[in-house]
């Protein structure tokens, strides 16, 4: 299924959010799972709420004392047939008296799952759709007799008033996957630990003809993680998006901002990413990072399978963290995808959670769709992941976006990918940011803020 947004349907700022379209994930929110061509962001709630506090496990926690039939909306249509028949399999194994019958979303899962809602005809397993967290109550069950509260990663993200109503599919990073061989055939032993090793190895892939860095500058939604992961690592903030409610300049060329668009306007200057970025083709680029004739991305981790699908073998695809600066101490994102709910009207409520219980720590869906595990400290099975935490990177997991900047941001008609595309290729870039600045600023004082 292929839809184009990342988000996912994407909300103008959300430093998490894309709609996936091609690649592992496929929501209009910031976090999903489809196997498309896009990253899914994260999910930015417009109220965060509170922590939930572990507990116990459900009353009726044995496999035989559960019973019942339970449907599952899903926006993953390649896996109907097939994974989900195996998963349904192993957990069967487990949990013998429950009937799991998948429906499958064929257009936009976000949009659809809000009808579904407005008609009071939910679906007993679903993804959570961009509604407000305090929307969460009136049409999801609280998970937290599920006992993962203390194990899963973005606990809050999908809270509200302390309970817990979704719980991550799993996780992303974003980083530099690149192909092996075009390293070797350049002379690049050494995966690059600081920005100037990075731009040295640029040099040695571009004096063998190799294109270093395909960035899909044209198509945009690709920016997304230069514009909405990098700022955040460079400032080492995870709400540092959320700072420019205290700013009538947030966009400047000392902050996270702009030294993020700056790098990727280095890149450009250098002649490392591709000869015309105005003519770039998404399907055309994961054959030729497959091939060789590109040598890296900075995009997820979801990408990574669908380059060793467009024609290589997984040990000669690679990932590790963009080294933003000199410093050799590597840090990365963490984003959620989708979120697994009840709803409250099931009939088989024990049952769907069961089976979202299961399939969170037993099912290895993470490791089908590219994602880090939704649990605190599982290593992932993928070699590619393996190699990226190897590094010692520090991830930071990310926060949602204030609803007020959210607001402010639409109502200035402020796209930061398009603001990427603008500052990159302008003169005079500061001119860009000026622009911005005044937009942001006249829509905060419009809004009263």
């Amino acid at each position: 299924m292929n839809k184009k947004l990342f988000s996912l349907g994407f909300v103008m700022i959300t430093s998490l959010s894309l709609a996936l379209t091609g690649c592992g994930s496929g929501n209009n929110n910031n976090n999903a799972s489809t196997a498309t061509d896009e990253p899914a962001a994260s999910a930015k709630p417009d109220n965060s709420g509170g922590n939930a506090a572990a507990t116990t496990e459900p009353a009726a926690a044995g496999g035989a004392d559960i019973s019942g039939k339970i449907t599952f909306l899903t926006n993953r249509t390649d896996m109907i047939g097939k994974e989900y028949d195996e998963y349904v399999k192993r957990f069967n194994e487990k949990y013998p008296n429950i009937k799991v019958e998948f429906e499958a979303s064929q257009t936009d899962y976000n949009q659809q799952a809000k009808v579904r809602m407005a008609s009071g005809e939910l679906p007993d397993v679903m993804f959570i759709p961009t509604i407000p967290n305090s929307d969460l109550p009136k049409y999801f069950a609280s998970l937290d007799d599920l006992g993962l509260n203390d194990q899963i990663t973005f606990k809050d993200f999908k809270s509200y008033e302390g309970k817990l109503y979704g719980i991550t599919t799993g996780n992303s990073t974003s980083g530099i996957v690149y192909n092996k061989k075009a390293f070797a055939d350049a002379g690049i032993t050494e995966v690059p630990k600081t920005w100037d090793e990075f731009l040295a190895a640029s040099e040695k892939l571009k004096a063998k003809g190799i294109i270093p860095l395909a960035s899909n500058f044209k198509d945009k939604w690709p920016l997304n993680n230069w514009v909405y992961d990098m700022p955040r690592i460079i400032e080492g903030k995870a709400d540092f998006p959320n700072d420019k409610l205290n700013s009538d300049t947030p966009f400047t060329m000392d902050n996270g901002y702009g030294k993020a668009l700056s790098l990727l306007r280095e890149l450009n200057e250098k002649g490392y990413l591709e000869k015309d970025i105005n003519s770039t083709n998404w399907e055309q680029s994961k054959k030729d990072i497959a091939s060789g004739k590109f040598a890296m991305y900075f995009l997820g981790n979801w990408v990574i399978n669908q380059v060793i699908d467009a024609g290589t073998t997984s040990d000669n695809v690679g990932f590790f963290p963009l080294p933003y600066d000199n410093s050799g101490k590597p840090a990365a994102a963490l984003s959620p995808d989708f979120f697994y709910a009840v709803s409250k009207d099931s009939k088989n409520i024990d049952a769907a959670k069961a089976f979202v219980k299961w399939m969170i720590e037993e099912s290895g869906y993470e490791d089908f769709a590219g994602f880090i595990s939704p649990l605190k400290g599982k290593e992932s099975k993928l070699p590619q992941l393996k190699e990226f935490q190897s590094t010692g990177v520090q991830m930071q997991e990310g926060t949602p976006d204030d609803a007020k900047v959210t607001e402010i941001s639409n109502k200035a008609q402020i796209d930061i990918p398009a603001i990427a595309q603008e500052f990159v290729l302008a003169k005079d870039p500061q001119k860009v940011l000026d622009k911005w600045n005044k937009a942001w600023a006249n829509a905060k004082k419009d809004l009263g803020y």
